[in-house]
């Protein structure tokens, strides 16, 4: 090597290991092994007793509610607005709030009720509405959160706040998140399962896009595998036609020492990531086949769930699959279900939505607690926002809509050590304001993360000179509803 070969690739060295020592990479060499590799894939940055705390649940099913369900709806009763209907909204009520472009240009805000009764249910006397009778049957396993608010009052920012914690895109998932600092339960299937299913209610309403369940800024081996009801429910994972499986063993091992020998010349720790996703795929290819095939589940299951957990792709056989992929060891469930943004027609249609989803989500509960596994597993179901109790557009006897409100909803959680049969928070007699106990999105997070045992101000990631969280720089554990 003659001197300015030399010299060339010193400095680019010492210049890559000034620049890892100001960005917080961590140090490491690249592997000669790709098991080695893997295992650094499996293992989290919190494992093996590093965890902050003892935690209550090892793995979370997040049912995403996309759109923003109607909490008037579903499970905040609000008589008053039944009395009051037509009548506008009291601008003391409003409080200036800001309005989407969707209804700031009405004249009027009339108010408007349910039209679907209420009723009390359980132990707990929680009130649902009767959209949710299969709910209803297992509320003394919730806890209601009435008092959610969030800062964005669109759909793609309040989506991409609940997931990421920002409402600018290009922060990590909490999937990703948890992948990070937890690792895998199971080297044969990702850490960060998605599936996706779309609602009876809006069809075509607000898309999705696979940056809510992205890596961000971390490793790529941390983004969220979508699963998908297809032939290949898993895109690229199938042998060529011709290989057999000893073909694409010696195909994988040749890429991989190939690939090693670009990381020794280069450092990339990309490079080592890329080999353990070719191990993981053709680990992939022997266990997704056999998860996704249900035929093997009980007649008492499929009614359980319902009848539309035999056809895939809907949101009940994604909630099974849920459960196949939370006994098998799969960190973090993330299911979308699309249809709940009811800008108009919204009697009509959520009823609908709520009958595609109300069976199984009990079922789910149900489901786990039955077989041992809801006291360690933490579900989640809600949306990004709720919507306003005034009408959007024309208000008839028989029909009306919503707009979003960021100012009020409500979710649930069940399971993963959360107190059962409580409803937490209260809103005001109209249902616009939050009068008691407030949970902001970055509360949710930091509760979620308590409960598998991570302090969300310690769980940190150093890029670009600044240390980020998931909780950005906010948040409290929500410990009211800690069991």
């Amino acid at each position: 090597m003659n001197r300015r070969a030399f010299l060339a690739k010193s400095a680019l060295g010492l210049g890559t290991a000034a620049l890892g020592g100001l960005l917080g990479c961590t140090p490491s060499g690249p592997t000669d092994d790709p098991a080695a590799a893997m295992a650094q894939r499996l293992s989290g940055v919190l494992s093996e007793g590093k965890l902050h705390f003892a935690p209550k649940a090892r793995r979370v099913i997040y049912l995403f509610q996309s759109g923003g369900p109607s909490q008037l709806e579903l499970f905040d009763h609000k008589p008053l607005l039944n009395q009051l209907r037509g009548q506008d909204l009291p601008e003391a009520i409003r409080r200036g709030q800001r309005l989407t472009g969707m209804t700031s240009g009405q004249d009027a805000f009339p108010l408007v009720g349910s039209l679907y009764p209420f009723r009390r249910h359980g132990e707990s006397g929680a009130e649902l509405s009767d959209l949710l009778p299969h709910t209803a049957r297992v509320v003394d396993d919730l806890c209601i959160i009435r008092s959610m608010h969030t800062e964005a009052i669109n759909h793609d920012p309040a989506i991409t706040f609940f997931q990421t914690g920002s409402q600018q895109s290009g922060r990590p998932s909490i999937g990703s998140w948890l992948s990070y600092g937890l690792g895998s339960m199971n080297e044969n299937l990702p850490t960060f399962t998605v599936l996706l299913s779309r609602g009876t209610g809006r069809k075509f309403g607000q898309p999705l896009y696979s940056r809510l369940w992205g890596n961000g800024f971390l490793h790529s081996l941390h983004q969220g595998v979508q699963f998908r009801a297809a032939k290949d429910p898993v895109l690229f994972l199938r042998d060529p036609e011709g290989m057999d499986r000893a073909g694409r063993r010696r195909m994988i091992d040749l890429v991989a020492e190939l690939n090693h020998r670009h990381e020794q010349e280069f450092g990339d720790p990309e490079i080592s990531g890329r080999i353990a996703q070719y191990e993981m795929a053709y680990r992939m290819q022997t266990s997704v086949p056999e998860i996704m095939d249900t035929s093997g589940e009980p007649d008492y299951v499929y009614k359980m769930y319902g009848p539309e957990s035999m056809q895939a792709g809907t949101f009940a056989a994604n909630a099974l699959l849920a459960r196949r992929l939370a006994e098998r060891g799969v960190r973090f469930i993330q299911l979308y279900h699309m249809g709940w943004d009811q800008h108009d027609n919204l009697p009509s249609a959520i009823k609908n939505q709520a009958r595609d989803v109300d069976q199984a989500s009990a079922a789910l509960v149900m489901d786990l607690k039955q077989r041992g596994m809801l006291e360690d597993t933490l579900v989640i179901w809600g949306g990004e926002f709720g919507r306003t109790n005034y009408s959007q557009g024309v208000l008839t006897n028989t029909n009306y809509g919503r707009d979003h409100h960021p100012r009020c909803f409500t979710i649930w959680m069940a399971g993963g050590g959360i107190k059962p049969g409580i409803t937490y928070g209260k809103t005001d007699e109209y249902g616009y304001n939050i009068l008691e106990n407030p949970v902001h999105v970055h509360d949710f997070q930091a509760t979620l993360l308590h409960q598998l045992g991570i302090d969300h101000e310690k769980f940190t990631y150093k890029y670009q000179g600044r240390r980020f969280r998931l909780t950005d720089v906010s948040g409290e554990v929500i410990h009211d509803i800690l069991s």
